[in-house]
């Protein structure tokens, strides 16, 4: 089944496409949208079940999610874009990269890694993928994942916007996440595809992260030919809510440099 994602799409410019986290929606790139519209077109995307996109019938897989993109970018009028993707959207950017390279002028990979899911992780998204559907409640990724989501900073320190990240966790279609789960479970690593980049790049990792390191990201920002780390202070998994301010400064940053470059 052909699946065509929802996507908001404000601003005008260099085309900055944003790829969202588990188990959220577009809704979380909120602060982009505000922040970067000013200089750059911001499309958002909802991948398939989360948000205003169907789920469709297909296997999971991030390589689904990665054609859903490229038929996006085609629907859109897009032919070459900024790509960011923060946790599962980095997967999903990464798979981009190795399936439709030609449409990447440039990669920024948040809170994410490369390297496939070790034994215990698949196992934990397997049995939560079971209860989801099971339950056919969110209720599995309140208790277990939105913990993870957010540093201790923001969960002393910025109440509304846990809040906010909480509100959208409660709001996750659970056969979205279910499918979402075994796609990423089922990931290949990604290093080859990295280092086979030609596009420049941007890593990023908030210094609070519980669910992906420093170390990864330093990984990656390695495998990468032509790549730029940054960490940003006193965020966790989800930096681009977090600390939207200094994610949006570096992202409009590097995206600025990659429009001069490609006139």
């Amino acid at each position: 089944m052909t699946v065509q994602l929802y996507a908001r799409d404000v601003g005008s410019g260099t085309p900055l496409v944003l790829v969202h986290a588990f188990p959220l929606s577009s809704a979380m790139w909120l602060a982009q949208r505000e922040g970067l519209a000013s200089r750059f077109r911001v499309i958002t995307p909802d991948l398939r079940g989360f948000g205003g996109s169907v789920l469709g019938d297909d296997e999971p897989s991030v390589d689904t999610m990665a054609d859903d993109l490229a038929r996006m970018f085609r629907n859109l009028g897009v032919r070459r874009a900024v790509v960011g993707g923060l946790s599962m959207g980095g997967y999903v950017a990464m798979a981009l990269c190795r399936r439709h390279p030609e449409l990447v002028l440039g990669l920024v990979l948040a809170a994410t890694r490369a390297s496939a899911d070790t034994g215990p992780v698949r196992e934990t998204r397997l049995r939560q993928a079971e209860r989801l559907e099971r339950d056919r409640s969110p209720r599995v990724l309140v208790d277990e994942v939105l913990p993870g989501l957010v540093g201790p900073t923001t969960y002393r320190q910025r109440a509304l916007i846990y809040g906010r990240v909480r509100g959208l966790v409660q709001a996750t279609p659970p056969l979205a996440a279910a499918w979402a789960q075994r796609a990423m479970a089922a990931r290949p690593d990604a290093f080859d595809t990295l280092r086979g980049l030609r596009a420049p790049a941007l890593v990023m990792i908030g210094d609070e992260d519980a669910l992906a390191t420093e170390d990864e990201a330093r990984a990656m920002a390695d495998a990468l030919p032509n790549a730029e780390l940054l960490v940003i202070p006193r965020a966790g998994h989800l930096c681009a809510v977090e600390q939207p301010d200094l994610f949006n400064q570096a992202v409009a940053e590097f995206a600025a440099a990659l429009a001069r470059t490609a006139r």
